[in-house]
């Protein structure tokens, strides 16, 4: 120990991927008694924090470019806000099948999450409509897949 430090404590802050390389190394040794216990939980919370967060991140994406792609009247756009869904899509359909835990977390994010991508899109279009409240079916399937903008409203 230096200045009553735990040595680990020293590593974690001073060298994160040193430490990550010993870790490992501990845990592939079983050498338990030294294990970074903390440091460890905090990690792989971290990991766990990390994920719902993409998820959010792509899923506020998506349903803001598919409220575009439905309501904003500008076809020079088309082509771009939909290769966006299609890569968000494919990005989500990634971390569900890594993560199945995931997608009853994005059932319960899906109104506030949709709510956060109106208030995007109803600032950057001021002038077009957009419906308070998703207008269609959920389901995670249906979100994934359907183009929205080909059925009549």
């Amino acid at each position: 120990m230096i200045r009553n430090i735990p040595k680990h404590d020293i590593l974690y802050e001073y060298d994160f991927l040193a430490w990550c390389e010993r870790t490992v190394a501990q845990l592939k040794s079983k050498d338990v008694e030294n294990l970074d216990f903390e440091h460890l939980i905090e990690e792989i919370e971290s990991l766990g924090k990390s994920e719902r967060r993409e998820l959010r991140n792509r899923l506020l994406v998506l349903i803001a470019h598919i409220l575009k792609r439905m309501y904003v009247n500008s076809p020079e756009n088309f082509n771009r806000w939909e290769v966006t869904i299609v890569e968000q899509r494919k990005q989500i359909k990634i971390l569900l099948k890594e993560s199945p835990s995931l997608k009853p977390y994005l059932a319960q994010i899906f109104t506030e999450v949709y709510a956060d991508a109106l208030d995007i899109v109803s600032v950057e279009y001021k002038q077009t409509y957009f419906p308070d409240t998703w207008p269609f079916d959920f389901g995670t399937d249906l979100l994934l897949s359907a183009k929205y903008w080909e059925h009549n409203l």
